[in-house]
């Protein structure tokens, strides 16, 4: 059996799980080897996983995008790259049913970009390209010999399908051009430095935090798990011993049950398994098993040296030591978490409490330690880091400055724009001195005092909210920064597909189709462009309501004060519910566009009985048509009902408009006996 020594080792990904448990085995083990890590810092992966290698020598961190041809070319040119082991994917099942272009992007062209690389250097002497059990896809619950590694790939969901898309690639390559490719598919992996959307990672902290532990379904689809060092040295192996154009499963043969993880989890915390497992909705398709044949490898001379037992209780033992490892990762530990796919990630959270130079090789990491229920937990009173900063633009707008009351309140440092949007170099100059984690955009013209003002200002109303909104989506796209855009409702009319009283309200997907006001115009406009950016959550608010009843833009305080109103059901924003609900949305990392509205409709008839029956029961009013009300206004007003449902599924807790309007605005103003 021939030997295969490298020299310079491009792995890229290693700032994620698995791969910096084989670059800092390498970095450790070979001192001649030369090892060049590529990783664009997503949001599951850490520099601080790295920390073993970073005083060596022969180890050198670049941030950057596989995706990127000219600096991948430019790499494997300057470091005289011979060796490449492709690490670098989007793995996590749940997100790729959500977003699987995201998926294609990374894992399909980012391949391709490597494999072109090598074919225009004609330098690489080996590429490792990593793989996965799941393009196998479901092994017969049956079957007592697993998959091997000449056995059809029938990927059953969006990830797994861009891995064996990946695959096909890569077999291309080493046919048409002579590439010496070799494939790895390997079964689940665990231990420390994974990322908690993962089963194992989430059970543990929640386990920690004395939460109950979340299972899709019944709990009875089956994995095989293998221990972390245990999958680095089969790479080393690999390396060093895999035959070019050869395929190679890297698994085990026992095999757990979901339930029985948790089970396992829970009676190493001594939590009661009955109390402590919780079962929720499973995912669109969820295999019941994936079984692989692992004799292959085993002939190279590697073998699964750690027990599931020995392997849970080092990985509980570093969770417990390192529980701010990943920052805040409350929405990781939903049932179905969907993470923000984007550059940036963690490298950018711990605003200087971790930072590398490139040139210099140099890393310092500080860790914050918090009280657990974990076993032999450590506390502290020094108070928890927040890993946010957001970065507000807006701040003499009412939005805006609510924001910033909130961000004080939950003790997330935050900081106001000085820039205006349209301003390009001056938003720069913001991203570049604050280093925000997110950006809430909720500056814009609206009209002074109501949206009358935007039909004789068009040029101003364009600018701002569409050139600057536009302006800022491009900026934080090119720092990798997720944009919580505060956009409007008011581009929708009732019509015949969605009729007054119909309850059928106008979903995110809907074409607008009110144009009866510029000001509805121009955001209508800009909501379709944002579309483009992958970057932005667009939020609709409308007639937004708060506690302040004295705030003038408040729609209470407007209609209160009216002579005479019309009388129409619409759905409205309580943004006294649903501000706090935007910074949870930037936490999460969601994205795309939200009817960010409370479910239902409101009349203004009976939001002033509301007033009336809280707040002063001597108040009148009249009402007026629609004909009416067109001859005392310029532009015409928006009336429609949102499909408040998708908000209301990410955040099942959220009040019907006429609940939280008692909750939130009228019974904290009561004045009457009512």
């Amino acid at each position: 059996m021939s030997t295969y020594t490298p020299k310079n080792i491009l792995i890229t990904g290693a700032a994620g799980f698995i791969a910096c448990h084989v670059a800092n085995r390498l970095v450790r083990s070979y001192p001649d080897y030369k090892i060049v890590v590529l990783d664009k810092l997503d949001y599951c992966s850490n520099l601080k996983n790295l920390i073993p290698s970073r005083s060596s020598p022969n180890f050198k961190f670049v941030k950057g995008d596989i995706a990127s041809a000219d600096l991948v070319n430019y790499l494997l040119i300057t470091e005289s790259i011979d060796t490449i082991m492709h690490f670098a994917a989007q793995t996590h099942v749940d997100n790729s049913f959500g977003n699987s272009f995201e998926f294609t992007k990374n894992n399909i062209y980012g391949t391709h970009v490597l494999l072109e690389a090598c074919k225009v250097t004609g330098q690489i002497r080996r590429f490792i390209h990593v793989s996965t059990d799941e393009v196998y896809g479901e092994t017969d619950e049956d079957a007592v010999v697993g998959n091997h590694e000449a056995s059809q790939l029938l990927p059953t969901n969006p990830y797994s399908a861009t891995k064996a898309g990946a695959e096909m690639l890569v077999m291309a390559y080493g046919r048409s051009y002579g590439l010496p490719v070799i494939t790895t598919r390997g079964n689940n992996v665990y231990g420390p430095n994974q990322f908690p959307e993962k089963l194992i990672p989430k059970f543990i902290l929640l386990a920690m935090r004395g939460k109950t532990l979340p299972i899709h379904g019944d709990g009875c689809n089956v994995r095989s798990y293998l221990y972390c060092e245990d999958v680095a040295e089969a790479f080393e192996v690999i390396l060093h011993k895999g035959e070019v154009g050869h395929v190679y499963n890297i698994g085990t043969t026992k095999e757990r049950r979901v339930i029985d993880v948790a089970k396992d989890i829970c009676k190493l915390f001594n939590m009661d398994a009955d109390k402590s497992i919780e079962f929720v909705e499973n995912r669109p398709f969820n295999d019941q098993r994936y079984f692989l044949d692992d004799q292959k490898l085993k002939e190279l001379g590697w073998s699964e040296r750690t027990l599931w037992e020995e392997g849970l209780k080092k990985t509980i033992e570093w969770y417990t030591k390192n529980p701010d490892w990943w920052g805040d990762v409350s929405g990781a530990l939903l049932p179905h978490p969907r993470m923000l796919m984007m550059p940036g990630g963690i490298e950018r959270h711990l605003d200087g409490s971790e930072k590398y130079d490139s040139g210099s090789s140099e890393f310092s990491a500080k860790s914050n330690k918090t009280k657990t229920v974990a076993p032999a937990p450590k506390s502290s009173d020094v108070p928890q880091k927040s890993p946010f900063k957001f970065l507000i633009y807006g701040r003499t707008g009412w939005i805006g400055g609510l924001l910033g009351k909130l961000c004080e309140k939950q003790g997330i440092p935050y900081e106001y724009g000085r820039g205006r949007l349209e301003d390009r170099s001056k938003l720069l100059a913001d991203i570049n001195a604050v280093k925000p984690t997110h950006v809430f955009n909720a500056a814009g013209v609206t009209g002074r005092p109501n949206v009358d003002w935007c039909e004789s200002h068009k040029p101003e109303t364009i600018r701002t909210n569409v050139a600057g909104t536009l302006n800022l989506a491009d900026v934080c796209r090119e720092h990798g920064l997720l944009m919580m855009n505060f956009a409007t409702g008011c581009i929708f009319e009732y019509d015949a597909k969605h009729p007054e009283g119909s309850g059928i309200g106008f979903k995110e997907e809907d074409t607008p189709n009110f144009a009866g006001s510029f000001y509805s115009k121009t955001k209508a406009m800009v909501e379709e462009l944002l579309k483009e950016y992958e970057n932005v959550c667009t939020l609709r608010v409308r007639m937004p309501i708060s506690s302040d009843l004295n705030n003038p833009r408040n729609f209470i305080t407007k209609i209160s004060r009216y002579n005479k109103v019309v009388n129409i059901p619409n759905s409205m924003t309580i943004l006294d519910e649903l501000l706090p609900i935007s910074i949870e949305m930037a936490k999460r990392n969601l994205k795309g566009i939200w009817n960010f509205t409370n479910p239902g409709v409101v009349s203004h008839n009976e939001i002033l009985e509301m007033y009336k029956k809280y707040i002063n029961p001597e108040f009148t009013w009249a009402n007026f048509t629609l004909e009416e009300q067109a001859k005392v206004i310029v532009a015409a007003r928006s009336n429609n009902e949102m499909d408040a449902s998708k908000l209301k599924k990410e955040f099942p807790e959220l009040l019907p408009i006429k609940e939280s309007l008692i909750k939130y605005v009228f019974e904290p103003n009561k004045k009457t006996s009512a």
